[in-house]
């Protein structure tokens, strides 16, 4: 127990209480204001860091597979894919950030889905004109 000068005695459990109570409500706050993969994301891994890894992994992921769906050249050497993946990852870090509090992923998933329909129709379509 701490005795002040104004004769107020302050049980340094209760202050450790509300603090922790302060920010479970912070966390919480936090957690409403993230985006529905990310909150998923970062209520199921075991730490934050290694949900922010998760998270990082499948936006690099995602963009991957846009990357190749919608803007891949078949021609390109080796090295000039290794620039274009490591350009992607860094860009990735970006997006990571963003997508804490915006659907990034969400987007990313949804930009495959449609990438893959038309590269899909797109087959489709040249496979009836021959």
């Amino acid at each position: 127990m701490f005795k002040s000068g104004l004769l107020f005695e302050l049980n340094f459990m209760q202050v450790a209480t509300t603090i922790s109570s302060v920010n479970n409500n912070n966390d919480d706050l936090v957690k409403e204001s993230m985006s529905g993969v990310a909150r998923y994301i970062y209520e199921t891994a075991p730490t934050f860091t290694s949900a922010g890894y998760i998270l990082l992994a499948v936006i690099f992921i995602l963009s991957a597979i846009v990357y190749h769906l919608g803007f891949a050249r078949s021609n390109l050497k080796l090295w000039q894919n290794i620039v274009i993946y490591v350009f992607l990852f860094l860009g990735c870090i970006i997006l990571t950030f963003l997508a804490f509090f915006l659907p990034m992923v969400e987007v990313l998933i949804i930009t495959a889905i449609f990438l893959s329909l038309y590269k899909f129709r797109l087959k489709k379509d040249r496979k009836t004109a021959q």
